[in-house]
């Protein structure tokens, strides 16, 4: 059996099928980090990149 800790509140939690929200352990906890992903809390490191134009169906609608 396979335990590890909640990425949110780092509470034990069983690896199983049965754990519906593993790595976490609540749906709360998977929303919270949702949430810092979608607010750029957590982002993963490199290079910035310049914005591009739009390209595909909007850009040749709003040209």
């Amino acid at each position: 059996m396979t335990i590890v800790k909640c990425p949110t509140c780092g509470a034990s939690v069983t690896w199983t099928e049965k754990q519906r929200w593993r790595p976490f352990c609540s749906e709360r906890c998977r929303l919270i980090d949702l949430g810092q992903w979608a607010s750029e809390s957590h982002r993963i490191p490199g290079e910035p990149t310049e914005a591009s134009e739009p390209q595909g169906e909007y850009t040749k609608l709003h040209s």
